[in-house]
């Protein structure tokens, strides 16, 4: 999976960046999962993987290219204080529930 930035806006009111990016998928053919693809954008920008939050993913039709956005806060309570509850919930890894232990 290749990341490529294609723009960086800074929002100095919300305090974060809005990154345009561009994933490469041939290897595995779909669009790649979130969570992937959150560990791949904190990694090109060189940043901690809990200050980015992926807000868009898709993949254009006939091609194995995704397009997306992401937004990459200054810290991580500015980033609970904005994002919305359900953009937090799809970029955290989903909690495994506990098995029923018998009586």
């Amino acid at each position: 999976m290749d990341i490529k930035v294609v723009s960086k806006k800074k929002n100095s009111l919300l305090k974060r960046q809005e990154v345009h990016f561009q994933v490469e998928h041939n290897q595995t053919g779909s669009t790649p999962p979130r969570l992937e693809t959150r560990k791949a954008v904190a990694k090109a920008l060189k940043i901690d993987v809990d200050l980015v939050f992926v807000k868009k993913l898709e993949t254009k039709t006939g091609t194995h290219t995704a397009v997306g956005l992401a937004n990459v806060y200054d810290s991580v309570e500015q980033a609970r204080f904005v994002e919305p509850e359900y953009i937090t919930k799809r970029n955290v890894p989903a909690e495994k529930p506990e098995e029923q232990k018998g009586e």
